[in-house]
């Protein structure tokens, strides 16, 4: 296809958008096609799990049950749950967040992690779920890894990646220019008409989500594969060598979470487990009482333990009872509330506390940032949430109208903004991209191809130049 036909296409822009606005326009257009599936996906996934985390319970409807004077103790609730699944081995103790909702117990039934709700006061078991398969679990896996494992984690993780160019260009296409004022940019233009209305629409909507849309990336990102598990959360965890007296594990704190489910702080994940079997750590359960359910309960509510937090049970004869509170699990609204403390199952001493004041400030932020990703910070943050992921899903399919307006009819092609006849500026437009990109190594990596793709390939070979453009 020649120039002249590619350009009566698509339209130069006006006089006060030059050569970079092509770029950028161009990029956009690239990149939006790899990402709006990924992006929409995301969106949607999100919806049906803040719908828990916000407004529910993430193991289905909240049950009320019905306060009494007194509420049995924990090994009593234990004991139903064996009762009732005689073959499981218990792994977590869940308090009630309030006096009208039931406890909960895991138990590990036959491969798999099986939820428990038993009334407190009674001791009646009143409902099991299988935690792995749960609508919000299907959506946290999806939401993470299409349910594809490692490759499904690297495809989102480019996404995401490319994300950050979508909005950077975004950005430079619709910062006002000669007359434009920022008006035209933060308000929609409802008597425009066509495709111009949805042109409108698209940037205004972007231009307000623009910077939570970076921000929910990048901390997604810190859950991702590699820019996440490989570059930043190792050197932004917790560091165990505050435990240097306490002998550790090679189990991490991410054992202590459901497989395949992100309950767990971030900052924490990676961090070693204490170990027990030593005479380390300092007084915890005083000396005499048997170190069980009941009196680990009983300590952790002695040292500010209240309302639902966590008391992980020792699955071998090293394990610890690990008792903990934090946003990332439901405990709390708050993630500046964070707290682990772990116990050693024979002496009852402490080994090992970690807290939000202990994190680095990069596990900070990402406690707090994940709180709000995941709409865990009360209702406010839930409602804000669901108009975000819709703001998501409306710039996804605005794109593809936008798009689809724009193209001739019957093109039989993607007609693709067309690339800047300028080599110097197209060439320093991409460097700009790749050093953005590369700050994500997937994506930059997939960035780098696509540019020699582009560059090398499609504008030489006349066949694919007119069905790609």
């Amino acid at each position: 296809m020649n120039t002249g036909t590619v350009s009566s296409a698509v339209p130069a822009p006006g006089p006060t958008l030059g050569t970079f606005h092509l770029l950028a326009w161009r990029w956009h257009f690239y990149a939006g096609l790899y990402v709006v599936p990924f992006l929409t996906m995301l969106a949607i996934t999100g919806l049906v799990m803040v719908s828990f985390t916000g407004f529910q319970n993430r193991l289905g409807m909240s049950i009320p049950v019905q306060p009494q004077a007194t509420v049995a103790p924990v090994s009593q609730l234990a004991q139903a749950v064996l009762a009732k699944l005689p073959d499981a081995q218990l792994k977590e103790y869940v308090a009630p967040k309030s006096g009208t909702l039931p406890a909960w117990f895991v138990a590990k039934v036959g491969g798999r992690d099986e939820a428990v709700a038993v009334n407190p006061y009674t001791a009646e078991v009143i409902r099991s779920v299988d935690k792995e398969n749960t609508v919000f679990a299907w959506a946290e896996k999806i939401h993470g890894t299409l349910l594809i494992g490692d490759v499904g984690d690297r495809l989102i993780e480019i996404a995401a990646g490319l994300g950050v160019v979508l909005i950077i260009t975004g950005v430079y296409m619709a910062w006002p220019r000669g007359s434009q004022g920022w008006a035209q940019v933060l308000v929609p233009d409802f008597a425009a008409k066509g495709r111009q209305w949805w042109k409108s629409l698209h940037v205004s909507v972007a231009f307000w989500m623009g910077l939570v849309l970076t921000f929910f990336l990048v901390t997604g990102l810190a859950w991702a594969g590699i820019w996440g598990g490989k570059f930043v959360q190792p050197w932004g965890s917790f560091p165990a060598a505050k435990w240097d007296d306490v002998p550790k594990s090679d189990v991490t704190h991410g054992a202590l979470a459901t497989p395949g489910l992100k309950e767990v702080p971030w900052g924490l994940e990676q961090t070693p487990m204490p170990v027990s079997g030593s005479s380390v750590g300092k007084p915890g359960i005083p000396a005499g009482q048997p170190v069980n359910l009941d009196t680990v309960d009983a300590f952790a509510r002695s040292v500010g333990f209240g309302g639902q937090f966590h008391i992980a049970i020792p699955q071998d004869e090293k394990g610890v009872w690990s008792v903990s509170a934090d946003s990332m699990s439901g405990d709390l609204s708050n993630p500046t509330g964070d707290r682990f403390l772990h116990i050693d199952r024979y002496t009852g001493h402490v080994l090992a506390e970690a807290a939000f004041a202990d994190y680095s400030p990069m596990a900070k932020f990402m406690a707090v940032g994940i709180a709000l990703h995941q709409g865990d910070m009360g209702l406010v943050s839930a409602w804000v949430n669901v108009v975000f992921c819709l703001a998501v899903v409306f710039l996804c399919v605005s794109g593809i109208v936008m798009w689809w307006k724009r193209r001739p009819a019957n093109a039989g092609r993607l007609v693709a903004p067309r690339a800047p006849a300028e080599a110097a500026l197209w060439k320093t437009g991409a460097v700009v991209m790749l050093v953005v990109a590369l700050a994500f190594p997937l994506s930059g990596a997939v960035l780098v191809a696509v540019l020699l793709l582009d560059g090398l390939l499609l504008s030489r070979v006349p066949a694919l130049k007119q069905r790609l453009n």
